[in-house]
């Protein structure tokens, strides 16, 4: 997922990141692609392979910038997303990795948020989603975690879990605003294939 946030405090944010995660950036894949549409298939076993994916994932959103990232969005069709939506400037970062994510509990009450998409880049608008969301996952360690989200976190929780259900934020929207949004995407691609 990629906010509308200052550009300083997402360069303070990537550079406090990459002290932590000196891994691989991986290409983000942009839409139209068949595989950010597809359910990806839960974790079996935390190995060292998703070890590695969850560090380049990070690495990745981090240097994007962006808050959050779905393993589809690299060409992994697992259920695996990233996020960090510490945004204040001079705040620690907070990681997360979230290994087959549910959503446990979701508000009565709704919140509308601008949103993006690293798969979607510069084009955003407005999502309505539950304003607090609870979540279970299991974490790098292999336990199961649980934790109510609210704000950002909670926009970015539920926009990554999306990703991981062959969703995209423009699903959210009217058909002609998604096919505007599509049109400015194949675009997007044919130029920079041309330039590439």
């Amino acid at each position: 997922m990629r906010p509308r946030t200052d550009a300083a405090a997402q360069i303070a944010l990537c550079a406090s990141a990459a002290y932590f995660w000196r891994m691989t950036i991986r290409p983000i894949l942009l839409h139209p692609d068949p595989r950010l549409k597809k359910v990806c298939e839960p974790v079996a076993e935390v190995t060292p392979e998703i070890h590695a994916l969850a560090a380049d994932m990070l690495d990745t959103m981090y240097d994007a910038p962006g808050v959050g990232l779905a393993a589809p969005q690299v060409g992994v069709l697992k259920r695996l997303f990233v996020m960090d939506c510490v945004k204040e400037e001079g705040a620690a970062p907070r990681p997360m990795v979230l290994i087959n994510p549910e959503i446990t509990w979701t508000s009565d009450e709704a919140a509308t948020y601008e949103e993006g998409c690293l798969s979607i880049p510069e084009q955003y608008a407005d999502v309505k989603r539950p304003e607090r969301v609870r979540m279970r996952w299991m974490d790098l360690d292999g336990a199961t975690q649980e934790e109510e989200f609210d704000g950002l976190w909670a926009t970015c929780a539920q926009h990554e879990l999306d990703h991981l259900n062959g969703k995209l934020f423009i699903d959210h929207l009217g058909p002609i605003k998604r096919q505007m949004i599509t049109r400015r995407m194949v675009k997007l691609k044919r130029e920079r294939a041309r330039a590439g």
